[in-house]
Order: C-alpha cells, then sequence, then structure tokens
C-alpha cells in the first residue's frame, strides 16, 4: 500500500494518535497523584502539543524554514514557566510530564519529516513505537523503583566495568586468528564472551526482579540460564537439611539443567545456525524429556513449601568473570583444534568430556567456531553433546553427594532418562 497516497492526513492523524496515547497516561496519573496539585497537561493538552509540532513542519514551506525551532522554544518556554510554578508552590513532582510534554512535541514534528526517515512506512512505524516505550515508561515507575531496589551498587559497578569493556575495549581487539595452530580469533574471543554474559545477564536480572522465593519455575529456569550448577549446589544444599524438599529440589534441579540444553541452541544459532540441524532433535528430546520429569516431581511434591531457598548468583558482567571465561574459551579452543588434528575425532571427544566437567558454554561456543571454520557437522554436534553429558554427569554426581543418597537417585534417574532420549535421537538424526 502506498502510504504517502493518504498524505498529510496519515501524519496528522499519527501524531495526534502518539499524543492521545502519552496523553492518557498522563491523565491517569494525575488522578493517582493528585494530592501534589495540578498537572500541567492530560488527555486534550498533549495530543495538542504533539499536533503543534507536525502542523510547524507541514508549514514550513508556505511559512518560513525555522517555524518548528520557533515553536519547539515555545514549548520549551512554556514548560518553563509551568515548572518555576510548581517550584514557587513547593510542588516536587520532579520533571516527567515536562519532559514528556517536549517529547511529544518532536514526536509530531517528526511524524511528517520526509526528510529525516524514509520511506513513510518505516517512519509510521518509528513514530507509533518511540510513543509505545514513552508510554510504557511513564506508566512503570512503581515497576521501575522496585526494580531498583532489588539492584545493588555492586550489580551497577560490575555491569558499568563490564559495558566499558564492551565498548572501549572490544572494538580495538584484532579480527584475526593468532597465535599457535592460528584458530584463536582475539575479537571473536570477546564476542563469545558478551555472547554468554548477555544470556546470563538476562537469568540474573530475572532472578534478581521476581526473587528466588516467588518459585520453583522462576528459581530453577532463571537460575538455569545463569549457572544449573548454582541452582545443583542451592537446591542440594537445601534438600540436605530438609529431607521432605527433596522431590521438589529434584525438580529444581532437573529444570534448570533443562535450561542448560536449551542454552545450546541459542548459542550454536547464534554462531553457527548449520549446525542446528544435528543439534535440534537430540536436545529437544532431552529438553522434553527433562521437563516431563520435573513437571512428575513438581506434581509429587508441590505440597512441600520451596522454604527460603535462596540460589547464590554472582553478576556475569563482573569483570574478572567475563575475562575468566574469555581465557576458558581460548582455551578449550585451542586444545579443541590441537585434539583434532593430532587425534582425530576421539580426541576432540575426550576434550569435551574434561572441559564439560566445570563449563559447557565454552565448549557449545568453541565447537560451533570450529564447524564454522570446517569441522565436520556430525563431529561438532557429537562434540557439544558429549560436552553436555560430561556436565550433566557431574551435577548428578554433586547432588548425590551434597544432597544425600535420595537425591541423588531422584537426580540421576532423570538425568539418565534426558541423556539416553538425546542420545537415541542423536543416532537416528546423524545416522541418518
Amino acid at each position: 500500500m502506498d502510504l504517502d497516497a493518504y498524505e498529510p492526513f496519515l501524519s496528522l492523524g499519527l501524531a495526534i494518535g502518539a499524543g492521545l496515547l502519552i496523553g492518557l497516561e498522563r491523565e491517569q496519573s494525575q488522578d493517582r497523584d493528585r494530592e501534589h496539585g495540578p498537572f500541567i497537561g492530560g488527555v486534550r493538552t498533549f495530543p495538542l502539543f504533539a499536533l503543534l509540532g507536525c502542523l510547524s513542519v507541514l508549514l514550513r514551506p508556505t511559512a518560513v524554514s525555522w517555524l518548528p525551532l520557533a515553536a519547539f522554544c515555545g514549548v520549551v518556554v512554556f514548560v518553563a514557566i509551568s515548572y518555576a510554578d510548581d517550584v514557587r508552590h513547593q510542588r516536587d513532582r520532579g520533571l516527567t510530564t515536562e519532559g514528556a510534554i517536549l517529547v511529544t512535541f518532536l514526536l509530531g514534528v517528526l511524524a511528517p519529516a520526509r526528510d529525516v526517515i524514509e520511506p513513510t512506512s518505516r517512519r509510521v512505524l518509528v513514530v507509533a513505537a518511540l510513543a509505545v516505550v514513552v508510554t510504557f515508561l511513564l506508566s512503570s515507575k512503581p515497576r521501575l523503583q522496585s526494580l531498583l531496589q532489588r539492584v545493588s551498587k555492586d550489580d551497577l559497578y560490575a555491569t558499568s566495568k563490564f559495558l566499558i569493556v564492551l565498548v572501549l575495549v572490544l572494538p580495538l581487539l584484532p579480527n584475526r586468528t593468532v597465535g599457535p595452530l592460528d584458530v584463536i580469533n582475539p575479537f571473536q574471543v570477546g564476542l563469545m564472551v558478551v555472547l554468554i554474559a548477555s544470556i546470563s545477564f538476562t537469568g540474573y536480572v530475572a532472578t534478581r526482579v521476581f526473587g528466588a522465593r516467588r518459585g520453583l519455575a522462576v528459581t530453577a529456569v532463571f537460575g538455569g540460564l545463569v549457572s544449573s550448577t548454582a541452582v545443583t549446589l542451592s537446591f542440594a544444599g537445601r534438600a540436605r537439611r530438609a529431607p521432605e524438599l527433596v522431590p521438589i529440589a529434584a525438580a529444581a534441579i532437573v529444570l534448570a539443567s533443562t535450561i542448560m540444553f536449551a542454552r545450546i541452541l541459542v548459542e550454536v544459532g547464534v554462531i553457527y545456525p548449520p549446525l542446528l540441524r544435528s543439534l535440534l532433535l537430540p536436545v529437544l528430546a532431552s529438553s522434553g524429556t527433562g521437563v516431563t520429569v520435573a513437571l512428575l516431581f513438581y506434581r509429587k511434591a508441590r505440597a512441600a513449601p520451596l522454604g527460603d531457598a535462596q540460589v547464590s548468583l554472582k553478576n556475569p558482567f563482573e569483570l574478572m568473570t567475563a575475562l575468566r571465561f574469555g581465557a576458558l574459551f581460548a582455551l578449550v579452543l585451542l586444545i579443541s583444534k590441537a585434539a583434532e588434528m593430532h587425534l582425530g575425532s576421539a580426541g576432540l571427544y575426550a576434550t569435551a568430556a574434561l572441559a564439560g566437567l566445570t563449563d559447557v558454554d565454552a565448549i557449545t561456543l568453541s565447537t560451533a567456531s570450529l564447524a564454522r571454520a570446517g569441522l565436520a557437522p556430525t563431529t561438532a554436534a557429537t562434540t557439544i553433546l558429549v560436552g553436555a553429558a560430561s556436565n550433566t554427569v557431574a551435577k548428578a554426581a554433586l547432588a548425590s553427594v551434597l544432597g544425600g543418597a535420595r537425591l541423588g537417585k531422584l537426580v540421576g534417574l532423570a538425568f539418565l532418562a534426558m541423556l539416553a532420549s538425546a542420545a537415541l535421537c542423536a543416532v537416528l538424526t546423524m545416522g541418518g
């Protein structure tokens, strides 16, 4: 559809719609905070400001070129006078509404600005998306404040350090292979660190927001995004202290390990998507088995309270954690390449089994990188599955040693079923 045929009605309607959306939120906010005094605008005022911005651009060819700037300055003066009145009457509401007015006016300016964003369909999408984002930010004040209370200074400091590395250091890394065997690319190593830290950070933030006390699924799923080993250690210790929690602890450990298998698909999909054809069926089979067993354990023990179980997780954006993973990834990549060259696939599988005892992400990412460089897909997929199996066996041993024989038996049987289903599907997939 040719959207240009509907100009200027499209731009005017878009500006008014954006103003109505933001103004409606401000009107509701006024109803909630009426004790702070009158607000500067609401559901009628904001569309008018957006319309003013839109008209200032539409009239520019027949008026003066600086009309939008003059209109913006007028809005700024109006906002400044209103804020000064708030200060004089000691009404402390911040600058949120005033800032929203300025943004709304600029959205009205952007709506008909053909020389800024082309084509028209993209401009419509950008203005509509920005209006939705602004409305979301304005309406999310209580939730954002709650999130702020859950974020510690250490979290912010660790994240800031990591972002400095991401913005300043990563672009400076050489994007070429260096060192022995000509297999380590510093820039690619940096990207792998960013990838794994971002996935882990998603689970870390979700765990901090929802809390580990919000239920089994939140704890296991989001904890599994960060570290399924950490979830295993936490719930194994809890089951040791409270034997009645063994079934629910087993469910949490199995579910977190299922998320670990799902992470493999995400990581491989980012690094080398063609490898997914060999991994998809085995990983999905293992994940499906894990979810089924976890649900069975949970149904058996849902009457048991989770109590104050808390998963001890570290911010994955901690600089030293990121650097250690980068070094481990490079080391595994180097050893894997050497094993492939001198020992064949058997050496590669042995490397995967050893590396998987501590970290399945490193062997997954390094093997996917080797597959992208020419390693046979069947060999690469088998290597990743061997690493995942090694990691799964290690967690079963941890559950048995730290959580007791009963927990070890439940987790061991569940993991055995997961690995058996993955192995069967791997044979069917790779054998065909």
